[in-house]
């Protein structure tokens, strides 16, 4: 049994995608980032980060999409989630690494450009600035997506991966920063793809995501 700390709309998605996809025994549980709730002491001695996904194994606690991801692929072998082949393995490692510190954080910067100043506020001059980049570097990191689709199925090509879920969550960011996500082909046609199946639809509805609107 499983358990698994998330936020609709958040990265944690991609672990909720995942877990449904394996069949695994699970419980979700939410928190509730907008309310404050992942500072508060009874989430912080479950991640001491205060971020979501966290999945607790028993009394193990794991966080970090690229850690958990893997963990589920081995913990269920069957479902075949992961490539077998090791340098395929390691490729698509690469690009959910790049996903979590290159593309997250463009994104995270695009909706909050006042962060890096932390209490000190930057000036409005400043965080313009940051936003103008953040979201240049996101819409840029979206392209990239697009070509990688290019002739493609999955993000991997033929086999649908634990990188298909976690690539999802950021087409709907893409959309949620106003971004013309629809003028992106292929990418558009993978999101369509990845509604249609079941457990990504399951976890779309329970998350009650916006990429379920025009669908």
């Amino acid at each position: 049994m499983f358990s698994l700390y998330y936020c609709p709309g958040t990265c944690s998605m991609a672990a909720h995608i995942l877990l449904e996809e394996c069949g695994a025994d699970y419980e979700p549980i939410a928190i509730a980032l907008g309310k404050g709730e992942q500072r508060g002491e009874a989430y912080r001695k479950i991640n001491p980060h205060g971020k979501v996904p966290a999945l607790a194994v028993g009394d193990e606690i794991i966080t970090q999409n690229v850690a958990i991801l893997p963990y589920l692929c081995r913990a269920f072998p069957d479902a075949n989630m992961a490539p077998a082949d090791s340098a395929e393995l390691a490729r698509a490692l690469e690009v959910a690494g790049w996903l979590t510190s290159a593309v997250h954080p463009a994104f995270s910067l695009a909706l909050h450009p006042e962060r890096p100043g932390g209490d000190t506020s930057l000036g409005d001059a400043a965080e313009k600035a940051i936003e103008e980049a953040a979201r240049s570097t996101y819409w840029s990191a979206m392209e990239e997506i697009d070509n990688r689709l290019a002739g493609r199925q999955w993000m991997m090509g033929d086999q649908y991966t634990f990188l298909d879920g976690y690539t999802l969550v950021f087409y709907g960011w893409g959309k949620r920063i106003n971004k013309p996500m629809e003028d992106l082909k292929n990418f558009t046609a993978f999101k369509d793809r990845m509604i249609e199946r079941p457990a990504v639809r399951t976890i779309l509805e329970r998350e009650n995501s916006p990429l379920l609107i025009a669908d």
